[in-house]
């Protein structure tokens, strides 16, 4: 694989980054330690500007190209956070907190951004800017978002943005990517049902939500098979399903079940949401009982921009090979809230291989340290090769 070279001679030193990084995760915004982190070595390369704060623990440095006569400014992005989980891989860089766990891998996507980042301080071989961005809060805050509606795009004049994450089961040294949605949106809903609780022997005086919420599941598990035009994809998953007594001759008065959403098209989102609200709420009437729905809107589908999933797939040909690229790969139902950066400017994001591991939010799960002269050669290739010095 054509590694560039100083990132190769770089490996170790990247390495030792990310499991410092590692060692210590931190969750959601609380990234203070992390943020530091990437702050001090942002400094320590030469960065031209380094600015912390942004969506809150954001960081975001500034490198300037040996020429900017293009006046090109390209957005490359890391996230930072861990996840709220105890980690079981017992490594000798294991995780020192308690209940916190670098279990998707940001550590290394960060360690991978750190080590561009230093070499294109290094050598500037590029006409034009670039923005590197540190994100806080991928797992579920919304960090993205933050960044993005505190200015990200506007402040550091952003035209286009570009990502990744590690991919377990593919091998390290291969990419997949896809234009158009790449990833899921994500949305979340509770559904509270009333009724009328009494005696399990009796259940003819009661309004058994037990028997209403059962009725409920099957009729939502429905949606996708009856009301999803069968050419699209959507996921719709009723995950608890919770009595306010777990008492064998109790019929519970109140009955919670959660769940999640997951589709590609805004139309099949819209689809989803107000037929789930009308079953739940017409399933329950029809028993005499009360449903309320709690429908959130999370993280909005991931959709590869076309010409730039391209760019991101040539770069990535010439790091690893055309034949370690899949530019056709399926789309897969997990969320990522780089999607709001995609929203806000046209970009790309791509799978990176992470070898035989365990999989992401598995407490076994490990970074591939293979990986990073890989990671790191695609990130500054994306820059010499959209913004050529000569």
């Amino acid at each position: 694989m054509p590694i560039k070279n100083r990132l190769a001679e770089m490996h170790d030193e990247i390495t030792a980054w990310r499991r410092d990084l590692h060692e210590h995760p931190e969750i959601l915004f609380d990234t203070h330690r992390t943020s530091a982190f990437v702050a001090e070595k942002l400094r320590a390369f030469g960065c031209d500007e380094v600015v912390e704060g942004i969506g809150r623990t954001g960081v975001v440095g500034v490198i300037h190209g040996r020429k900017t006569a293009s006046g090109k400014v390209i957005g490359l992005r890391a996230d930072m956070d861990a996840l709220p989980m105890d980690e079981i891989t017992n490594l000798p860089y294991a995780s020192k907190t308690p209940g916190a766990m670098h279990a998707c891998g940001h550590d290394g996507h960060t360690a991978m951004l750190l080590g561009a980042a230093q070499y294109m301080v290094e050598t500037r071989n590029f006409d034009g800017t670039v923005v590197v961005i540190f994100q806080p809060a991928e797992e579920g805050g919304g960090g993205g978002r933050e960044m993005v509606e505190d200015g990200l795009m506007d402040r550091f004049g952003v035209q286009e943005v570009y990502g990744l994450h590690n991919m377990p089961g593919m091998p390290v040294g291969q990419f997949a990517i896809r234009p158009g949605p790449q990833m899921a949106s994500a949305d979340e809903f509770v559904i509270t049902l009333e009724g009328r609780g009494g005696h399990a022997a009796v259940p003819h005086e009661a309004i058994d939500l037990v028997l209403v919420g059962s009725q409920i599941v099957v009729a939502l598990n429905g949606i996708v098979s009856r009301n999803v035009d069968p050419v699209k994809n959507a996921v719709l998953t009723v995950a608890t399903f919770r009595t306010e007594s777990d008492t064998q001759n109790v019929i519970s008065q109140t009955v919670k079940l959660r769940g999640t959403v997951r589709c590609f098209d805004a139309d099949v989102r819209d689809l989803v949401e107000e037929r789930l609200t009308a079953l739940t709420t017409g399933i329950a009437a029809s028993h005499g009982a009360t449903a309320t729905v709690q429908y959130e809107r999370g993280y909005p589908p991931t959709v590869n921009h076309e010409e730039q999933a391209e760019f991101a797939a040539d770069c990535a040909a010439a790091v690893a090979g055309a034949g370690n690229v899949d530019r056709n790969t399926p789309p897969i139902m997990p969320a990522e809230d780089f999607a709001y950066m995609l929203e806000a400017r046209p970009g790309a994001y791509i799978f990176l291989g992470n070898g035989d591991t365990a999989m992401c939010h598995h407490p076994a799960y490990d970074f591939a340290d293979d990986a990073i002269p890989v990671g790191c050669s695609w990130f500054a290739e994306l820059v010499e090769k959209r913004m050529p010095a000569d």
